[in-house]
């Protein structure tokens, strides 16, 4: 693990929670460094996990795309990662946004280990970049969802207000808001 953080770091967004099981993980804002681990993270997944992510087979993870993914400006682009509490550093989930053109929409994904499901994590995850965005003056969001993927589905809509809508070629592309009390919660 890197000892130095990158410029713009923003270390405020650094903390620990519990899951619903009361297993503590690490957040963190990810970091040039972690491109490797989320190689190690992809590799990890089901094909129907990475596929729910990517919507497509891939079956490593290219360094370069890791590198792209790993290497963002903590503004326009932002992604936090989860870190196995007994895992040396192993990321165990990430939730990312990315600014749409100039406007102040960003477009969100994440995806859960297939292990650490079903334990709040990606609520956890979801909700954490969604208000980082926020407070980075980010108030509209997109999110591209499988059409067959209902937990996602179910997620957004339970968490957020949707304002939009609309299937094609079995991807869902939802536009959604947060709702008031997660705009101001801390």
């Amino acid at each position: 693990m890197s000892t130095g953080h990158p410029a713009n770091y923003p270390t405020e967004l650094e903390h620990d929670v519990a899951l619903r099981d009361g297993t503590l993980v690490h957040i963190r804002p990810i970091r040039p460094d972690d491109a490797s681990r989320l190689q190690d993270l992809h590799g990890r997944l089901s094909l129907n996990s990475a596929y729910q992510r990517f919507f497509s087979v891939v079956k490593r993870l290219p360094p370069g795309w890791a590198r792209i993914l790993a290497t963002v400006d903590y503004h326009r682009r932002l992604a936090l990662v989860a870190e196995d509490p007994a895992g040396a550093g192993a990321l165990i989930a990430v939730g990312r946004y990315d600014a749409i053109d100039e406007s102040d929409d960003v477009e969100v994904a994440f995806v859960v280990q297939d292990s650490w499901q079903n334990r709040g994590l990606g609520t956890i995850i979801f909700d954490e970049i969604l208000r980082a965005a926020a407070a980075r003056s980010y108030r509209r969001f997109l999110a591209y969802v499988l059409a067959d993927n209902q937990r996602m589905l179910d997620m957004i809509t339970r968490f957020t207000r949707v304002e939009s809508r609309k299937v094609e070629h079995s991807v869902t592309e939802l536009r959604f808001t947060l709702v008031p009390a997660q705009e101001t919660s801390p």
